[in-house]
């Protein structure tokens, strides 16, 4: 009972540094820092609504969790179970077991479907998108809308439209292609991916869809930072004003653009030169990343 507690404690304190982080604006200052605590977070969530239900089945072993898993297992094999074990508690071991069949499940098929629309639009951009000298190391779509985006995967592709080209400057085209070639080096889909299973798999869980949400938001910044990194503030902010005034911005599925999300916010986040809280983003970490461990160390025990 006592690992059943720690499980639940787990899960609340997930909810609530989830409350904190959502409504935090030091994460804007450290993308970076704020990524690895959403994505700890992320994980004991995952773990602990797995535990909780397979160690409440479990008690009657007394004992941790993953060696009384381990010794249901055998007795199992050996149709044989101690006295205080019955139905209900096989079923609350089965309900923690789905539920983490049902993450598993929604991770694999996020991953598949990511991959082949990725797929997809790789095919299509051989046909459709041409190489331009003056975008080396991109590809071009004849469009006039204004469009830039990363095609993250093993061989990322960035792409931007005819429409963003003759809406940029020299300038600010670069930051944006330096934007997107930060995605696809930072590997940002497979930062969004377990948000993004764990939205489908709980989407009834609001603070489930504001972590997606926040998250998507970091690593647009992220990216910015790596931008103005080599080209500065303004031209980035440039560029997002201007793709703020054009509208009618459409990523493709299982691609990650630059006018996705909160344009006038990472104008003004750019505008104004604020110092990274790295004390705070310190504590953050440490406290994120031992909820984290928690859940582990239980089912390890």
């Amino acid at each position: 009972m006592a690992h059943a507690l720690h499980f639940a404690g787990s899960m609340l304190a997930c909810w609530l540094i989830a409350q904190v982080l959502a409504r935090s604006t030091w994460t804007w200052r450290s993308p970076r820092v704020a990524i690895l605590c959403w994505q700890a977070v992320g994980l004991a969530a995952g773990l602990s609504a797995v535990g909780l239900p397979i160690a409440l089945g479990l008690a009657p072993y007394r004992r941790g969790t993953g060696s009384a898993l381990l010794a249901l297992a055998n007795d199992l094999r050996h149709s044989t179970l101690p006295v205080g074990v019955g139905a209900m508690h096989l079923g609350l071991v089965g309900v923690g077991l789905g539920v983490g069949a049902v993450l598993l499940t929604t991770t694999v098929r996020s991953i598949h479907g990511t991959v082949r629309a990725q797929r997809r639009h790789r095919e299509l951009l051989t046909l459709v998108a041409r190489r331009d000298p003056t975008v080396p190391g991109a590809l071009v779509l004849d469009h006039p809308s204004a469009a830039a985006y990363c095609l993250p995967g093993v061989k990322p592709r960035v792409v931007v439209s005819a429409g963003t080209l003759s809406l940029l400057d020299r300038a600010e085209l670069e930051a944006v292609l330096t934007h997107e070639r930060a995605h696809a080096q930072e590997r940002h889909d497979l930062v969004l991916l377990p948000f993004t299973a764990l939205c489908r798999a709980l989407p009834w869980l609001r603070w489930v869809r504001e972590a997606h949400e926040r998250v998507s938001l970091l690593v647009e910044m992220r990216a910015d930072d790596k931008a103005r990194e080599l080209h500065a503030e303004a031209p980035l902010a440039g560029a997002l004003r201007r793709f703020a005034a054009a509208g009618n911005r459409v990523t493709p599925a299982g691609a990650l653009g630059i006018g996705d999300r909160d344009l006038d916010v990472r104008v003004q986040r750019l505008l104004v030169a604020e110092r990274p809280p790295r004390l705070l983003g310190a504590v953050a970490l440490a406290v994120t990343t031992t909820v984290a461990a928690l859940p582990i160390s239980l089912f390890l025990s």
